[in-house]
């Protein structure tokens, strides 16, 4: 059995959509980091931590597990605690092209594989209103970066530069391959 070390909808979308049975347990660990670790590597990090919390209660079970990090001139963009938050946000990223970082750890048999992917994504230059109106919509607020780029967020991006699914939070097509490599055909829809 997968067992998904997230409560994302997006990640149990996208999981969905690839034909993957699994239940979703959310991790529970809190999401610090040492200071001496990159930033390019802290999703990763987070995510091996998430599928270790995950695996204690789930040892004969396939641990997936996925952090997601928004990174602009070395600063890191989570979650939004509230809209002004996410307006500072939105306004940061405005004009400018930021990194995406989804880093990913499967657990299975004894084994572990993690990797992170990175994305470029690059904002059209935007008004206060339009960020307030996206704001309005209550979409940015669950969201790395502020934004949901798979919806009223796409507004908001001029071009990428890697993986759509990498920004969404799962980069399904690396995971899919590596799953498919662990699991029976049963295991699939």
């Amino acid at each position: 059995m997968i067992v998904l070390a997230s409560a994302s909808p997006r990640r149990k979308e996208l999981l969905e959509r690839a034909g993957f049975e699994f239940i979703s347990v959310p991790a529970q660990t809190e999401e610090i980091v040492p200071e001496k670790i990159a930033v390019e590597d802290m999703p990763e990090y987070l995510a091996v931590k998430k599928a270790e919390a995950v695996l204690q209660d789930y040892p004969n079970d396939i641990i997936l597990s996925a952090d997601t990090m928004v990174e602009l001139d070395g600063v890191i963009y989570g979650k939004p605690g509230d809209e002004r938050s996410a307006f500072h946000m939105l306004r940061q990223l405005s004009g400018k092209t930021h990194h995406v970082y989804t880093g990913v750890c499967i657990l299975a048999n004894g084994e572990k594989e993690s990797f992170t992917t990175c994305t470029k994504v690059e904002f059209y230059w935007l008004t206060d209103e339009e960020i307030w109106d996206y704001i309005h919509t209550g979409e940015p607020m669950d969201k790395a970066g502020a934004y949901g780029i798979q919806g009223r967020g796409a507004v908001l991006v001029k071009r990428i530069q890697g993986d759509f699914y990498t920004v969404m939070g799962l980069p399904i097509g690396e995971v899919s391959r590596r799953l498919r490599k662990l699991i029976k055909p049963s295991n699939e829809k």
